[in-house]
């Protein structure tokens, strides 16, 4: 075995331990968008739950028509995510030409939505 040489601590090598630690304080320092995320009660929306419903019920038909012919059962994780974003753009869109002054979907509701609908389809397909 080798022996592990002794390290001894300089006056030099403390002050570049205390500069490391302040950028790793820096490091940690939560972006801004972390700061502002509302409480799940608030994530969880009424037009967040009708948009998941809607995409599920759709994907549950694909799903089930799929099953039923060809046996097979595929993931649609991400088409999922794509629909759902795409509904949600549109829906806001929509909106916002007739005049009617909307928030855009969040994050947290985009995600919701993805999720929600994954758990339909799935459900379809699992019983």
């Amino acid at each position: 075995m080798e022996d592990i040489p002794n390290i001894v601590e300089t006056n030099e090598t403390k002050r570049n331990i205390d500069e490391s630690d302040d950028f790793e304080e820096q490091v940690r320092e939560e972006p801004e968008d972390l700061k502002r995320i509302a409480p799940w009660q608030k994530q969880i929306t009424l037009r967040g739950l009708i948009a998941s419903v809607g995409i599920g019920i759709v994907y549950s038909m694909i799903v089930m028509k799929l099953n039923l012919t060809t046996g097979l059962v595929p993931n649609l994780n991400v088409s999922v995510a794509l629909l759902g974003f795409v509904v949600l753009k549109s829906w806001t869109k929509i909106l916002q030409k007739a005049g009617i002054t909307t928030t855009p979907f969040t994050k947290q509701e985009n995600t919701m939505v993805q999720t929600c609908a994954v758990a339909c389809y799935s459900i379809a397909v699992g019983g």
